[in-house]
């Protein structure tokens, strides 16, 4: 039998993953990348002297990433390397509190304990909490597709609904957060979880509890290349497999006949295809490429997730009180999350992060400098005077380092490069900018996500941020685990 081609629309992570994995199952696979880079969100640039990762900073759950060469026989060493992280992560209060997140979760509660109004064994419970969420969740909401009737007829589903009490589905992370601790700044330290899907503590479920398990149970790495050497690894992997990349070809249309997919169009050709996967944000896929297909307004119509404003500073001065991730937070943390979700604005203290790859990648800053990656959550694009936003914004930023740091900051940057929403929808597609797709300020939102198939049209699948099972690089490699076993069973070769 002719092997079948696959189209894949995009070429993040999501469809690098399922790009090796469908060439591992025999077929034909094609990537179609607008821009000159595979990566998606996941780029670099170099200024000055300094290099720059310019999407996301956090890698956890490596055994995704390696879990693609096992499957092609490949060495993973020959193509990407990472180190796991003592600290976590560095975090500064206005009231002068210091906390190291330590990665190890004993040294964690212990250092919590010096720290906040905490007993090292309340931290632990709330870890063996977390771990418990996750386990009993995983395989439902992660794992598989949540929109098959085969999923729920398992027994890892009914094992989860016996312990649906000890999900914490009908209260919210903050609510969860208060009820396990007095101290408010460590309820603000396991709040911010919420922003790893860029979600409000006051508004998603208590589930997402289990986040700080990926952190302290599998650990944080850095790969020793940087972010980009994840795309750029999982590229040359697919590269290696056979799978074709087509580079600065952007697709115009996914064509539909008779509710079957027949192929692509982009500007100079038509190109038949058995199977087309987008790896595009759901909604530019249904507005862009398929306008006069059927398509699922109430799932396109929901609130997206906040965006990012980030500031890219070559910092001529070392900082060793910082580390790999630092945060600065916000004094008044719910309010901070009311402008972003509520007024669509940035309040006027945001908590701030910072990541500096050269605390770990010596050759991404000169000498004696350090290059910085400044981010504050902010709203989707809707319209905002974004040129005043980042103007205060950088102000206030530079204004809470300052303080905190006790240091003039501004008179440290000789060079500097600016990311906000619309910047982030122009190069990447993002609806609205926003980095995870819909928001996740709902006890239903895993439900009301875009699942990785078409209802409609036949042959036609979805991957990445946007869809099933979520934003961030470990949710992106499984929805292409996940796409590649859909398209496993509904092809067999």
């Amino acid at each position: 039998m002719a092997e079948k081609k696959v189209i894949l629309i995009g070429s993040g992570v999501a469809a690098l993953a399922t790009a090796i994995r469908l060439q591992n199952q025999n077929f034909n696979v094609h990537v179609y990348e607008s821009s000159s880079d595979a990566g998606g969100k996941i780029s670099e640039f170099y200024q000055k002297g300094y290099r720059f990762d310019r999407g996301p900073s956090l890698f956890t759950m490596p055994q995704f990433i390696t879990e693609l060469f096992k499957i092609s026989g490949k060495e993973v060493s020959d193509y990407f390397e990472y180190e796991r992280k003592g600290v976590v992560c560095n975090y500064f209060y206005e009231d002068g509190t210091e906390f190291t997140a330590y990665g190890d979760q004993k040294k964690f509660a212990i250092e919590a304990s010096k720290v906040f109004d905490v007993k090292p064994t309340t931290i632990l419970d709330y870890f063996a909490s977390s771990k418990k969420k996750y386990d009993l969740t995983s395989s439902l909401f992660l794992e598989q597709s949540l929109h098959k009737l085969s999923t729920f007829l398992s027994g890892d589903t009914l094992k989860a609904l016996a312990n649906m009490h000890a999900l914490d589905i009908h209260d919210t992370l903050h609510k969860v957060n208060s009820r396990m601790y007095q101290d408010p700044k460590l309820i603000q330290f396991f709040d911010r979880f919420a922003t790893y899907n860029g979600s409000s503590p006051y508004n998603t479920p208590g589930i997402m509890s289990m986040i700080p398990h990926l952190e302290q149970y599998f650990g944080t790495f850095f790969p020793k290349g940087g972010m980009y050497s994840i795309a750029k690894s999982l590229y040359h992997l697919a590269k290696d497999l056979g799978v074709n990349f087509n580079f600065n070809t952007t697709v115009d249309e996914i064509v539909v006949k008779e509710k079957i997919v027949a192929g692509i169009k982009t500007s100079t050709e038509f190109v038949e295809a058995d199977i087309v996967i987008s790896n595009m944000d759901i909604v530019p896929t249904y507005r862009k490429l398929m306008p006069n297909q059927k398509s699922p307004e109430k799932i396109l119509k929901q609130p997206r997730s906040s965006s990012a404003l980030i500031f890219y500073w070559g910092i001529k001065k070392r900082f060793p009180q910082l580390d790999l991730h630092n945060i600065f937070f916000a004094k008044d943390y719910q309010k901070e999350f009311d402008f972003i979700f509520k007024k669509k604005n940035v309040s006027d203290d945001p908590t701030v992060y910072i990541n500096i790859s050269s605390k770990n990648k010596f050759d991404d800053a000169p000498d004696g400098c350090e290059n910085w990656f400044v981010m504050i959550n902010v709203p989707a694009n809707q319209g905002q005077d974004w040129e005043l936003i980042i103007e205060k914004s950088r102000k206030k930023i530079l204004g809470k380092l300052s303080r905190i740091l006790k240091t003039n900051i501004e008179s440290l940057i000789e060079t500097e490069d600016i990311l906000d929403p619309i910047r982030i929808e122009n190069t990447t597609q993002s609806y609205q900018g926003s980095l995870y797709g819909a928001s996740s300020n709902n006890k239903y939102a895993a439900f009301l996500r875009h699942p990785n198939f078409s209802r409609n049209i036949q042959n036609l699948y979805f991957c990445g941020g946007s869809v099933h099972p979520g934003g961030g690089i470990p949710l992106c490699l499984l929805s292409g685990k996940i796409v590649s076993e859909l398209i496993k069973k509904s092809n067999p070769l």
